[in-house]
């Protein structure tokens, strides 16, 4: 069931391999070996499993992201374990030849590998063949975060009420928070926190994706061409200015996050504004008080706000725990089980995935949790289910 296209080592076109050359400038369609596209029907063999493509659930720039099942090896570790949907992300043909966008993929596979967190969407494997590469990842059923605050966008600018009512958006934000808590702690920068990257699942769990611009520890070289990688709306100043990244500039977007989950919008952002003029913005402007907009909010969100959104990051929140015990000791919110969960949990995330045993998988080698932070792992996950 696998469909076979070119590349053209000439123009880059993508086109069907049932013809001689190129049908956009005349290369020689030999030139370039066959590519498997993925297509509903498509049968992925995993070694230890097989994922059975389904219908399309997402398309965007990058590629494609499937619905797909995914099958067990009878023979394998995991023999007996029902099947169970899947998401299957597929970076498009024609970017898989470019090596900055190869790069940026392979890195969202290797951060995610590190990454076990109930508020983080979960890794399975990276699928590599000639000419493609996919990422089989955890199915989120739900919606992302941007489609629930854009449901809830007050109808009349001078509504003096939130957009989603604070106990939800809080519900939401120490979900987040958590995630980034643990993503920090071993070492490894979002770059990319915004709504359309927090998943909301059916019975409320958040999970944060996209790690395609995730920075490494190791990984401190810059391919972007100039332009840095990242959405306006929520980038910090350090990254709209290319300096050097660590995880207050992921607070800084998840402080924004908060922000469009109360007023409807970002701080920076305007209709009239281009991208390039709301990263001028987040350079130069400060942010507005949030009772500007909701006049019944507590002064207080508004010297919160002013230091999450600092320009300078030494003025910030230090870490994500830190935030949000702020948020919450200043506007008398009371300690949930999911925070207490979080806070113990960030305080061993660097101990989330030490070599004390291994499973083997396609794409390397995966380091097995320990018992002591899957228990914890378990804790975050059932105070967001109850």
């Amino acid at each position: 069931m696998l469909r076979l296209v070119s590349v053209c080592v000439g123009c880059r076109t993508v086109f069907p391999n049932d013809g001689k050359f190129c049908p956009n400038c005349g290369a020689p369609a030999a030139a370039q070996s066959p590519t498997p596209t993925t297509g509903a029907g498509t049968a992925i063999d995993l070694q230890w499993g097989r994922v059975v493509v389904q219908d399309t659930i997402g398309d965007g720039g990058m590629g494609v992201v499937y619905r797909g099942w995914l099958y067990y090896n009878p023979q394998g570790p995991k023999a007996g374990t029902p099947p169970h949907p899947v998401a299957l992300k597929v970076l498009h043909p024609l970017l898989t030849a470019r090596d900055y966008v190869r790069k940026l993929f392979v890195g969202e596979a290797t951060a995610l590998r590190r990454l076990s967190h109930p508020n983080i969407v979960q890794f399975i494997e990276l699928v590599e063949a000639p000419g493609q590469l996919a990422l089989v990842l955890e199915l989120v059923e739900g919606e992302s975060l941007d489609r629930v605050i854009t449901r809830h966008v007050k109808p009349y600018p001078g509504d003096a009420v939130p957009c989603l009512p604070f106990l939800r958006a809080w519900y939401y934000f120490e979900q987040l928070l958590g995630a980034l808590a643990a993503t920090h702690e071993l070492g490894i920068v979002h770059r990319d926190v915004k709504p359309a990257n927090l998943l909301i699942r059916l019975d409320g769990l958040a999970k944060l994706t996209d790690f395609g611009i995730a920075r490494l520890p190791a990984d401190v070289a810059r391919r972007s061409g100039g332009i840095q990688p990242g959405t306006g709306a929520y980038m910090s100043p350090e990254q709209v200015l290319g300096r050097d990244l660590d995880g207050r500039s992921d607070l800084y977007s998840a402080a924004i996050v908060l922000f469009e989950m109360l007023v409807g919008f970002t701080p920076f952002d305007a209709p009239d504004k281009s991208e390039l003029m709301v990263r001028a913005s987040q350079v130069e402007d400060p942010p507005p008080p949030l009772t500007r907009f909701i006049p019944a909010a507590p002064p207080t969100l508004d010297m919160l706000f002013s230091r999450a959104l600092a320009k300078d990051p030494n003025l910030r929140y230090r870490s994500a725990i830190e935030m949000g015990d702020a948020f919450r000791n200043a506007l008398g919110l009371p300690e949930s089980p999911g925070w207490r969960a979080q806070r113990d949990f960030a305080k061993r995330a660097t101990g989330i995935v030490p070599v004390v045993g291994e499973r083997r998988s396609r794409g390397g080698t995966i380091p097995v949790a320990t018992a002591d932070a899957e228990a914890i792992r378990q804790r975050v996950a059932q105070a967001y289910r109850s």
